[in-house]
């Protein structure tokens, strides 16, 4: 198989001591590559050794079957392109201006932009979702806008592979999933080849062809996400002690409720979640069920309960979690339940929340949970 980028026995680091050694990564054309891994743990050695500006140790970095070390920087920089977290000032430039600055390698020595040119920046601009602040000045836009300035910027320079150093950071919710968006509709249509760095894991899963772990020591895994995203994984990788983190779900949760549960919550299809880490934030331990292990609410309770009365995906209740979860609720002060209806398979938690009418122990929901 031919890759179209690779790295051969790469280590990085400084002043020529390695941090992290042996780095083997092979993409094809057009996959996406995304870094993870604690602070501190090598992902932007590994992206400036990739990108040139920082001295690799030992090995190769190969692009489209060439050594980059003897690819010419005006060459290279046709092919690839690297937006880091460092901040840019532009000196009395618009942000338009900062965009176009990405077709420099295209242009003669009088810097001069031609029609295809212009027209890049403004595909670059819409991409990136500037377009409202293309007119203003680089130096008065938000960390965020001028974090999307800059990726216009790298994707005005049209490069075959994109390299990006933690690029949403500054972007919200809607700026990162229009861009991310946009980085697998290049990926798709035009072939571009993307290594990136992220913090938030449930994004990396998404968007990730493969996924690259750096613990700081070591490349500890590549693969795809459904090879890296193993149960228990990331707990370890990034050393939480404190929490949890569902490599199913991208779920991250706060650590349970100590002491002895006084409350016994009836949920189920998704309504329970509010519930639970409300009663989490009040440091109020619970006991929830009965859940069967496929239900939406199960990751959550699973996390944040003193205790889950569960049943496998479409098995029957037996008699005893019925007996057990009625001593439960016995045991219990008080027992919310989150449903307002139960269906033809939720027997079993209908007579749970007639049981909790009976003993008195039923309190009602506040308004809109």
């Amino acid at each position: 198989m031919s890759y179209y980028f690779r790295t051969e026995k790469m280590s990085v680091g400084y002043d020529g001591r390695p941090l992290i050694e042996a780095i083997d990564i092979q993409l094809l054309k057009g996959e996406i590559l995304v870094l993870i891994g604690p602070n501190g743990g090598g992902k932007s050695t590994v992206l400036r050794s990739i990108a040139g500006q920082l001295e690799k140790v030992a090995g190769t970095v190969y692009l489209d079957g060439k050594n980059t070390s003897r690819i010419s920087p005006g060459e290279l920089s046709r092919k690839m392109s690297l937006v880091l977290t460092d901040r840019l000032r532009g000196e009395w430039m618009t942000c338009r201006e900062v965009v176009a600055t990405g077709r420099y390698p295209y242009t003669g020595p009088f810097g001069l932009l031609s029609g295809r040119d212009l027209a890049a920046v403004e595909e670059a601009v819409r991409l990136a979702g500037v377009e409202e602040i293309a007119e203003r000045d680089f130096n008065r836009v938000s960390d965020g806008q001028r974090q999307r300035v800059m990726l216009a910027r790298a994707i005005c320079q049209e490069p075959e592979i994109l390299i990006l150093d933690e690029p949403t950071s500054y972007l919200d919710v809607k700026y990162k999933l229009e861009f991310l968006s946009a980085l697998q509709r290049m990926k798709r249509e035009k072939g571009l080849t993307v290594i990136l760095s992220l913090h938030e894991l449930d994004l990396a899963k998404k968007v990730g062809d493969k996924i690259l772990c750096l613990n700081g020591a070591c490349a500890e895994g590549l693969g795809t996400p459904e090879e890296v995203f193993w149960p228990g994984h990331m707990e370890k990788l990034f050393g939480v002690s404190l929490g949890s983190f569902d490599e199913n779900t991208g779920g991250m949760e706060l650590p349970a409720p100590p002491g002895e549960p006084e409350i016994f919550v009836i949920a189920g299809s998704g309504t329970g979640g509010n519930i639970y880490r409300r009663l989490q934030r009040e440091g109020r331990a619970f006991v929830t069920g009965i859940l069967f292990t496929n239900d939406l609410d199960y990751p959550v309770a699973r996390a944040l309960s003193a205790q889950v009365l569960q049943v496998p995906a479409f098995e029957r209740v037996p008699s005893h979690l019925m007996e057990a979860a009625r001593s439960r609720i016995d045991a219990c002060r008080q027992v919310i339940c989150c449903r307002r209806q139960f269906g033809t398979l939720e027997e079993m938690n209908r007579r749970l929340y007639e049981y909790a009418v009976e003993k008195g122990k039923l309190i009602p929901l506040s308004k809109g949970e």
